[in-house]
């Protein structure tokens, strides 16, 4: 007498891959969509940060103005001083985080964007103003939208995922 077979058949185990294929086919473009969404609200919590960032550097450093570049306004290896204030982190003062890079008035600290356009607006060696620029590392990986801000604290977006951020009202606010 022979003994049933126990186990699953072939059919039963590429009904369970084809279930299994279909649920993740769903799920991972949300996933990115979903990191894609998180870098971007990381990124303006970044842009805000900045802008108190530069605030409190004009404060401690009134001689100076705003700082020029965002390696400034990052982490000392002493004492704090108008080179390396310690007012951030120093992820963000590299110019990388959350899949975007950072560029601000003068440095070329990590945003790929060819569009960003940078002047340092001084008078005799007062830094009366800044602008900060944040674009994805990767398009449509890391982030669809643009980003940009300026002294005046109002952060911006680019209209779409191809229009760069620019500080005029054709780049509209972020909500």
């Amino acid at each position: 007498m022979r003994n049933p077979q126990r186990g699953f058949s072939l059919i039963e185990l590429l009904i369970v891959v084809a279930i299994i294929l279909i649920i993740a086919a769903i799920a991972i473009p949300n996933l990115l969509r979903s990191r894609i969404a998180a870098n971007e609200s990381g990124t303006v919590a970044s842009l805000r940060t900045l802008i108190t960032a530069q605030i409190t550097y004009t404060g401690q450093y009134p001689q100076i103005g705003y700082a020029a570049t965002l390696a400034a306004l990052g982490p000392a290896a002493g004492p704090p001083d108008q080179t390396q204030a310690d007012i951030i982190d120093s992820s963000l003062a590299s110019g990388l985080k959350s899949g975007y890079g950072f560029q601000s008035t003068g440095a070329t600290d990590g945003c790929t964007s060819p569009d960003a356009l940078f002047t340092n607006f001084s008078t005799a060696g007062l830094y009366m103003t800044f602008e900060i620029y944040a674009c994805p590392q990767l398009q449509n990986r890391t982030g669809i939208r643009n980003f940009c801000t300026s002294d005046g604290g109002i952060i911006r977006q680019g209209a779409n995922a191809t229009t760069a951020c620019d500080l005029t009202t054709a780049s509209p606010p972020v909500s």
